[in-house]
């Protein structure tokens, strides 16, 4: 089964050297065991664009649709037999990343 495993970051925090190494060390890990499927950092909020073109109305605004301080800067999308395996990677993700870790399964 696949899940997403979104890092939360805050806008005054970046990766340090050590960080960066260990999820190298993660990401490999994953990779070895068959679990990896993607991962990408991604752009701070200030760089996002909300499209909404529901009923042809062609809205577009600059920045995020949320406004706070912590906002997804990373994810990766695993493979893991269950809950608590995704649970599990999601753990060591979040220790390896040096914080917290949001994980949602794929629909069905």
């Amino acid at each position: 089964m696949r899940y997403i495993l979104f890092v939360i970051n805050q806008q005054s925090r970046t990766a340090d050297s050590d960080e960066m190494a260990a999820i190298d060390v993660f990401n490999q890990g994953l990779q070895d065991n068959g679990q990896w499927v993607l991962a990408a950092g991604i752009a701070a909020p200030a760089l996002a664009t909300v499209v909404d073109n529901r009923n042809d109305a062609a809205l577009v605004a600059s920045g995020s649709l949320f406004d706070s301080d912590d906002f997804y800067n990373g994810f990766w999308i695993i493979e893991a037999v269950n809950d608590q395996e995704a649970l599990e990677l999601a753990s060591a993700g979040s220790k390896a990343c040096n914080r917290r870790v949001e994980v949602r399964p794929f629909l069905r």
